[in-house]
Order: structure tokens, then sequence, then C-alpha cells
């Protein structure tokens, strides 16, 4: 195992759904044997964004902008991005929501830093569903979890509710 690479050694794995999200997505820290901390380098073509508007409720990111221009929500804003920016995503509520948007006719790349926290909890406001992970944190295998749940918040119950 390297602890020092380049981010042109890093193998992106494609995925993309519908016309809106596209992205070439590589495991940064495994690559270097980090253990505490997740990286992955990202890269969205024109147009696209990598992933969903999401906040996490346990985890912390960081992002830091590799090449390109384009613009990120956090909340209810919206803010330009160019190379260079170093942007923070705590944990907390749909306040702390964000996404990044390639708004230019060129690749974006970006580093993705976050805590890899074990258990987490990751809304999705825009389409207003939620993810719970216990045993191993989002985008890591899924085998070690003891639940793993991510769908539609239903009604409300009351603690005592079907006791």
């Amino acid at each position: 195992m390297k602890r020092i690479i380049n981010v042109d050694e890093v193998v992106l794995e494609r995925h993309e759904h519908g016309d809106k999200f596209s992205a070439g997505d590589g495991a940064v820290g495994t690559m270097i044997g980090s253990r505490l901390l997740g990286a992955s380098l990202i890269v969205v073509p024109p147009g696209k964004r990598a992933y969903p508007f999401h906040c996490h409720h346990v985890n912390e990111e960081m992002f830091v902008v590799l090449d390109g221009v384009g613009e990120i929500r956090i909340g209810e804003g919206t803010f330009p991005l160019k190379a260079g920016d170093v942007i923070a995503a705590p944990p907390g509520g749909r306040a702390e929501a964000h996404q990044i948007i390639n708004t230019s006719d060129h690749e974006l790349r970006y580093l993705a830093v976050s805590t890899m926290i074990q258990n987490d909890v990751i809304e999705y406001p825009d389409a207003d569903k939620v993810a719970v992970y216990v045993g191993s944190a989002p985008g890591e295998e899924p085998g070690p979890r003891t639940f793993n749940f991510r769908g539609h918040l239903g009604a409300r119950a009351d603690y005592w509710d079907g006791e």
C-alpha cells in the first residue's frame, strides 16, 4: 500500500442517474491506508452533479475544488465554486444540506473528505427521504451493517404505538 499517491493514479468508477447525475468517483482514502478519514476524487461532467442534495447528521464532509468551476447549494443558498475553494459540510440538519453542481462546459474535479463514523443518518431534502446506516460508514461496504434503511419516512408514531 502506498501512503502517497497522485490524483492521476485514482481509478474512477462511473455512475449515472437520469439526466442530472453523472460522475466518476475514485476511492483515495483506501488507496493510501486512511482509517478514520474517507477521501474520494470526484469528477463531474459539464451540467451534471455527482450526488443528490443531502446532509449527514453524524459524519462531516469537506470538499477541495481541484479544477473547474461550478456552484454549491448549502441549505437554501447557492454559492459559486472555483479551483482552490475549500468547503466545510459539518453534520447537521437541512440547513447543512449540500450539493455540488458543475455549471460549466468543462469537467469539475474535487476531493471529497469525510469522517468515517460507522453510524449515520443521511437526509435528502429534495426527495424527502432518509438513509440510516449502522455498522459501516456511508461509502463503505454494507456487509457489516446491522441496520441499513433508505426510504421515505411514513407517519410519525408514538413510542408505545403497536406495543
